[in-house]
């Protein structure tokens, strides 16, 4: 690798855009609209079969030459772009940028990349077409207003030392700024990266990571799959958040009774709600969160987790099993209120059938 402030680098720019659509594409009917492929995750020859989507995701060719990067970097090649869709509702438009750039001017690039919304703005236009085409195929179509958007910059092979060497430069990179970093933050932003050999090197932090190497088709769509994964537990976590306030709103109406509830169930429709959330969620995500499977395979095992921990899913996961519980909880007391007013009405109904009975009795004689 030539020194950094002297020579140009040959970089490919990754984007990667996640939305989330609906809650089911059905993968099989999308093949024969789209005529794409049920993609199989790019494997090396140390990458065991057992290491794949459960289903594998559809993969169509994209036409995203009116997405360009700011600044307008020499291009080395056209940019390709590539749309992912999910079984669970999600789809992940991905973009290639092939560049030569000199490290100031990459830095340059990397800190106006740090807006995302103008190029998430343009990835949804580019992709509003084919979310009408495959409109169809989606169970409760409706495209989130949540986003998720990683980049990653890629680098040929690199010489052993690299990072030690580059650590500021690169740990700017992946924060996306341009500003000189404390030693204590430069640690923190290149703390979580990994090698498979001595010249290779793969390195993720919040908004940004790089992947130094020539075979990485593997590396790229796990992390894809991770900030993907993200995008999905946002979606239900704000979901779980929306229909619970709902539910909590008449459970507080509950305590408030009227008489002419005490022979009816006011409750009914906020229980069959709370009822469809938590199932639709739970099923929601165990599918997210179980579609890639990567065990047997440490390194890419690896990647994973060190995309998990930059993007915090376990904290989203656990967040999301909290309030799964909690819808659980507000169901019973729903139904608990259910039951109260019809014990209720029927005590109101012995009541009045005694104190007639009474009267009956009192006329009688």
């Amino acid at each position: 690798m030539p020194e950094l402030d002297t020579a140009e680098l040959r970089v490919v720019v990754h984007l990667a855009f996640a939305f989330d659509v609906g809650y089911e594409i059905d993968l099989e009917r999308g093949r024969e609209l789209l005529a794409g492929e049920s993609a199989a995750l790019s494997r090396r020859r140390r990458t065991p079969e057992s290491i794949r989507y459960r289903p594998a995701p559809l993969r169509v060719a994209v036409d995203v030459s009116g997405l360009k990067l700011p600044g307008a970097p020499q291009a080395t090649s056209p940019p390709r772009g590539e749309l992912s869709l999910f079984d669970f509702g999600a789809a992940s438009l991905t973009i290639q940028h092939a560049i030569l750039i000199s490290p100031a001017d990459l830095t340059r690039l990397a800190v106006e990349l740090a807006d995302s919304a103008p190029l998430t703005e343009a990835a949804k236009q580019t992709l509003a077409p084919w979310l009408e085409r495959i409109r169809s195929l989606v169970e409760n179509f409706e495209v989130s207003e949540l986003s998720e958007e990683f980049i990653v910059f890629q680098f040929e092979e690199v010489e052993p030392g690299w990072l030690e060497a580059h650590a500021s430069w690169l740990a700017g990179l992946v924060r996306l700024e341009s500003s000189p970093f404390s030693p204590e933050e430069v640690r923190e932003a290149t703390r979580l990266h990994l090698c498979y050999s001595t010249n290779d090197l793969v390195m993720l932090d919040w908004a940004a990571g790089l992947v130094a190497d020539r075979e990485c088709g593997d590396t790229l769509q796990v992390i894809e799959f991770a900030n993907v994964q993200l995008l999905e537990f946002r979606h239900i976590d704000d979901r779980l958040d929306d229909r619970l306030e709902a539910a909590y709103k008449q459970i507080r109406h509950g305590g408030r009774r009227q008489w002419t509830e005490m022979f009816s169930n006011p409750n009914a429709e906020a229980m069959r709600r709370v009822r469809e959330l938590e199932l639709e969620a739970t099923s929601l995500f165990e599918r997210a969160d179980n579609a890639l499977k990567l065990i047997g395979d440490q390194y890419l095992s690896r990647v994973y987790a060190m995309a998990s921990a930059r993007f915090h899913l376990d904290e989203w996961q656990q967040s999301i099993r909290r309030k799964l519980d909690t819808v659980g909880d507000v169901y019973d007391l729903l139904t608990q209120q259910a039951s109260g007013r019809r014990l209720e009405g029927l005590e109101v109904i012995v009541i009045m059938l005694i104190a007639l009975e009474i009267l009956l009795a009192i006329f009688r004689h």
